[in-house]
């Protein structure tokens, strides 16, 4: 296979890879619609993001209908398969590789663009993530317009999509890399910098306008409230655990963190933003704002606290999860050693920006819903 990859080139190879399976998955869905787009592509992928844009519990094919059954719980056979919002198994392996695929291709443009300052790659994409977790939460508004006040919603089904998991991925990957080609021209062609800083600046202008609309929002609607007391808590909770974990590497186990540097300060406030926000989301909004707590969104967010739900009082039943996001983190800090830096540079920064996004995005959603509490 290698032998093959080196005649072809990786580029090609790439190319071939990824319209192998459009051809495969496209025409498999034309010629078997049924056993290949119904009951695989619609079930397990798209099936879920139509339940969600549309606020339902679960959807049915219905030949292609998509209904709204009356029960999700008993759902007649005739309606065929039925999806409900978030992901399963098979959906999170079959992102996990979309994911990898798409990685790939993005190293290989960085490759393209001759960018060898892979590490101010990582810092000048960090403003995305946050974008990325404000973007979510637009459609978070949305909803609150049409089931809480009754109103029409801004983007309206098919537009919504792209504001919705796991689309927002896509949605944001392609924005970034929009972002990342025309910072590098700007620093060769326009401004006397590095390409890495007129990416933040790309980055942080998207971000601003997300902030702006939800001023406005709290503003001018009645389903939107605002309570910075939240995202101050959660801020500054992040800081001090992730601050108290990178002491105790640095302090305990600097070997740890010997290859991603400061960077592993990043992934660990960024996962600690994750698990910080559904701690407050999840158990201290009763006290923080005197309204009650909000609905876990993920699915293993709600395993974890269902699991601690039974061994640990109800508000301290999300915390678990804070402590798992913590050991995680340190784990990819310990994978990630000067060796994978010195083997691949560039696809070990890649993956870091990938763990970064799973772990700020999720995690700025949260807190900025909490603190809209919508």
């Amino acid at each position: 296979m290698s032998d093959f990859i080196d005649r072809i080139g990786i580029e090609r190879a790439w190319v071939g890879a990824v319209g192998l399976l459009t051809a495969v998955f496209g025409l498999g869905s034309v010629l078997f619609p049924r056993a290949v787009y119904a009951n695989f592509v619609w079930q397990y992928f798209w099936g879920p993001v139509y339940a969600d844009a549309h606020n339902w519990n679960c959807v049915a094919w219905a030949d292609g209908a998509q209904v709204q059954p009356q029960s999700c719980g008993s759902v007649p056979a005739s309606l065929g398969p039925v999806a409900e919002p978030g992901y399963t198994v098979v959906s999170e392996i079959g992102y996990a590789l979309i994911l990898l695929l798409m990685l790939v291709g993005v190293g290989l443009l960085v490759k393209r663009l001759r960018i060898q300052r892979y590490r101010a790659l990582f810092y000048g994409l960090f403003p995305f993530m946050f974008f990325g977790g404000t973007l979510r939460v637009i459609e978070d508004v949305n909803d609150a317009a049409r089931d809480t006040a009754g109103q029409a919603p801004v983007f309206e089904y098919p537009l919504n999509t792209l504001f919705i998991s796991p689309v927002i991925y896509f949605t944001v990957f392609f924005v970034a890399l929009a972002a990342v080609v025309v910072a590098v021209y700007l620093a060769e062609n326009v401004v006397d910098r590095e390409f890495e800083y007129p990416l933040f600046a790309i980055g942080a202008t998207l971000l601003a306008a997300n902030l702006l609309y939800f001023v406005w929002a709290a503003a001018a609607q009645p389903y939107v409230s605002f309570h910075p007391q939240v995202a101050a808590v959660v801020l500054v909770g992040a800081t001090v655990v992730a601050g108290g974990v990178w002491y105790g590497i640095e302090t305990l186990r600097p070997s740890i963190n010997a290859g991603t540097g400061f960077m592993g300060a990043v992934v660990l406030w960024a996962h600690a933003v994750d698990g910080v926000a559904n701690f407050v989301g999840l158990n201290l909004m009763p006290t923080l704002t005197g309204l009650s707590n909000l609905q876990g969104k993920h699915p293993v967010n709600r395993f974890i606290v269902d699991v601690a739900g039974q061994y640990l009082p109800a508000y301290l039943d999300a915390f678990p999860f804070l402590v798992v996001k913590m050991v995680a983190a340190t784990f990819v800090l310990w994978v990630f050693d000067e060796t994978v830096f010195d083997d691949s540079p560039r696809f070990t920064v890649m993956l870091l920006v990938a763990i970064v996004a799973v772990g700020l995005g999720p995690g700025t959603r949260d807190m900025v819903r909490a603190t809209l509490y919508v």
